[in-house]
């Protein structure tokens, strides 16, 4: 990889979120529960599934690749609660997970970016690979 390139993977990278029923911008008055008993709502758990997504450009097909061999093998501590694919298209990695715990999806995150980065700074140290 090429030196600062890749290694701003988190500047670099498309990230998107997405959660089912998310709003832009300030919420009403009315969904906030002003005027309004918020027990109801407090005490109803949350429920609905969230999807994250994060896409990182890398040099090659091959880096990305490289990238998906090392971050795969890891599988994620909370298997029933939170859900993690990777695959590449092209030069690119995508990673998307589907969560019910908002939580689990932060931790799991900056998990993946810090082993990611660890990768990202191995390719750089040991430069592009050597075809056989």
């Amino acid at each position: 990889m090429q030196a600062g390139g890749a290694c701003e993977v988190a500047a670099a990278g498309k990230v998107a979120a997405e959660a089912s029923g998310a709003r832009s911008g300030p919420p009403a008055a009315k969904s906030l529960g002003l005027g309004r008993d918020p027990a109801p709502s407090a005490s109803r758990p949350e429920s609905r599934a969230h999807m994250f997504i994060l896409s990182v450009p890398f040099p090659t097909p091959l880096h990305a690749g490289i990238a998906l061999g090392s971050l795969a093998p890891d599988a994620e501590p909370h298997q029933g609660a939170i859900g993690k694919e990777l695959a590449t298209r092209g030069s690119t990695l995508d990673v998307r997970w589907k969560v019910q715990d908002m939580r689990l999806l932060r931790v799991s995150v900056l998990s993946l970016l810090e082993q990611l980065s660890l990768v990202v700074q191995t390719m750089q140290r040991f430069g592009p690979p050597v075809s056989r």
